[in-house]
């Protein structure tokens, strides 16, 4: 790969991403009042679900035969939603929790 198709790539991500980001606000506005409640149903409801579908796929192969296998992940699930629920802010919560989890399982048993 040269230099001019590395750049083609990055371009195109950059307009599809400029894109996808923008057009809801090209076509709602910013305010709620031209957004039906159909949408904001979507907008209250989609976060959570995303979130439960994560967790869902986290733990699908949750190992219960040595201790390393569940402790560290249920470990960092229980930090990022006690810091959640004390904080209420999904940013905070998911990076105390992922820097939880890798400090844990890179850094505790080598």
């Amino acid at each position: 790969m040269n230099l001019v198709h590395s750049l083609l790539i990055i371009g195109v991500t950059a307009l599809s991403t400029l894109i996808t980001r923008s057009t809801p606000f090209l076509l709602f506005g910013r305010g709620e009042k031209r957004v039906g409640g159909t949408i904001l149903y979507i907008g209250k409801i989609l976060p959570p679900a995303i979130m439960a579908t994560l967790l869902v796929y986290a733990l699908k192969e949750i190992s219960f035969g040595e201790l390393s296998g569940w402790l560290f992940d249920l470990g960092a699930i229980a930090v990022t939603a006690l810091i959640h629920l004390k904080w209420r802010n999904a940013l905070i919560s998911i990076a105390v929790g992922t820097i939880l989890y890798m400090v844990l399982v890179q850094g505790l048993f080598w």
